[in-house]
């Protein structure tokens, strides 16, 4: 196989002598972070506060939106949003429509919020929700759809939008691997009613463990506020108390003078971001236009090298009205492969290179949720990327040295077998 990209014969033989290690993810901590968390440890006030806020406020800054809320994970992130339906008419035991091909923790979320999920089979070339054939899941209990940016790339939001509004659903995006991806030209987390982002180590923009919601409207970051912590009454934007350990006129304001800390307007769980992972967060926005430079540049080279592996293997296409957020490259092993995914990966890890499997048909593969009754075949393209589909890292700790070698040991493979 010819094309693989190198620079000369030299460089080929070079690599063939010498394993290059290519981790899955990495996590940058600026030197701001580190003044931040020392600063943090020397006064102990460690529980959320102003560096939350500011990093919510710089989160929200970065995709032109009004509101972002930051709680424990990026699946806490997918529930709360969620569970904010149940102040809008939402009813435990309802349905949100999600594709069957994510990570689990969307359909997790989906428990977790008190909600049903309702699965509907991806496209297999562009990994996400296969929007024609949302309208044939709606029923008369579907309360919302929640479309996964895969790895990503941006899911058809024009086309779930639409549905959405002629059906008077909630669109809520999952965007947790997709920091920096735009759809016609906007920030993907900024096309619905609320957005959940992963601030993972893995993530474009870290905080270690977290998650973040963003949406346009006051009344939703209000809720969620209140949903991150049990279902407070309390729930400003700023919290004096936290912040700065002041007196609040407003604290008891509840009947008869009662301090509204402690009534619980709704059910709520207890997920909020401490400050030393917002510290890292912080100085993590100030590095996030370089950062996405560098592993859109990685991504970008591994995808124009990638036409070669075909009909063995192939990844996804950037489209005219995209740009995908560079989470990892996603690699298919096609039907004509004389190769399975388990020798791919067992290969690509014995020289250096850290895989992760392309997640799972939930409904059918992931047990859990075994409880639904779908059975393998119904969801035939999320099936197919569950047992076929693997990504690999594009961060900024790589380059083109790292990317080179990928496609080096790929050909090497796929020549040898």
């Amino acid at each position: 196989m010819n094309g693989i990209g190198l620079k000369n014969p030299i460089q080929v033989i070079n690599m063939a002598k010498k394993k290059i290690k290519v981790p899955f993810g990495t996590m940058s901590v600026p030197q701001k972070s580190i003044k931040l968390i020392e600063e943090i440890l020397t006064t102990k006030r460690m529980s959320s506060g102003k560096y939350v806020r500011q990093f919510e406020e710089g989160f929200a800054q970065l995709l032109g939106m009004k509101e972002a809320v930051a709680v424990s994970s990026g699946t806490d992130a997918d529930i709360l949003a969620l569970a904010v339906l149940h102040d809008f008419g939402a009813k435990r035991g309802d349905e949100i429509i999600v594709p069957a091909l994510s990570f689990v923790a969307t359909g997790n979320a989906v428990v977790h919020a008190g909600f049903t999920p309702v699965f509907v089979d991806i496209c297999r070339e562009t990994l996400n929700i296969d929007a024609a054939a949302i309208e044939d899941a709606i029923t008369e209990k579907t309360k919302g759809i929640m479309p996964v940016h895969l790895i990503g790339k941006p899911a058809d939001m024009d086309e779930i939008n639409a549905i959405a509004k002629k059906h008077g659903l909630f669109v809520i995006e999952d965007a947790a691997e997709a920091h920096g991806a735009l759809y016609k030209g906007q920030p993907v987390g900024t096309l619905s009613d609320m957005a959940a982002f992963s601030t993972y180590i893995a993530h474009i923009i870290t905080t270690v463990e977290g998650g973040i919601v963003v949406t346009n409207r006051e009344d939703f970051a209000e809720i969620l506020r209140s949903l991150r912590s049990h279902g407070r009454a309390c729930k400003c934007k700023q919290c004096t108390i936290n912040m700065a350990s002041m007196y609040c006129s407003k604290r008891f304001q509840g009947e008869d003078g009662e301090d509204i800390r402690f009534i619980f307007e709704r059910i709520g769980y207890s997920c909020k971001m401490n400050e030393l992972e917002a510290a890292i967060g912080v100085g993590n926005i100030e590095l996030y236009h370089e950062i996405l430079q560098k592993r859109r540049q990685n991504l970008l080279y591994v995808m124009d090298k990638f036409d070669q592996f075909s009909p063995h293997l192939e990844t996804v296409k950037e489209e005219a009205h995209e740009q995908i957020g560079p989470h990892a490259i996603p690699i298919i092993i096609q039907e004509n492969a004389s190769f399975t995914r388990a020798q791919l990966t067992n290969h690509l890890e014995k020289n250096g290179i850290e895989t992760r499997t392309l997640f799972a048909s939930m409904p059918t593969q992931c047990a859990g949720f075994a409880y639904l009754g779908h059975q393998l075949g119904q969801f035939p393209n999320a099936e197919y990327i569950g047992k076929n589909g693997i990504h690999i890292g594009v961060h900024q700790d790589l380059g083109q040295k790292e990317m080179d070698y990928i496609i080096y040991v790929i050909n090497n493979f796929i020549n040898h077998h």
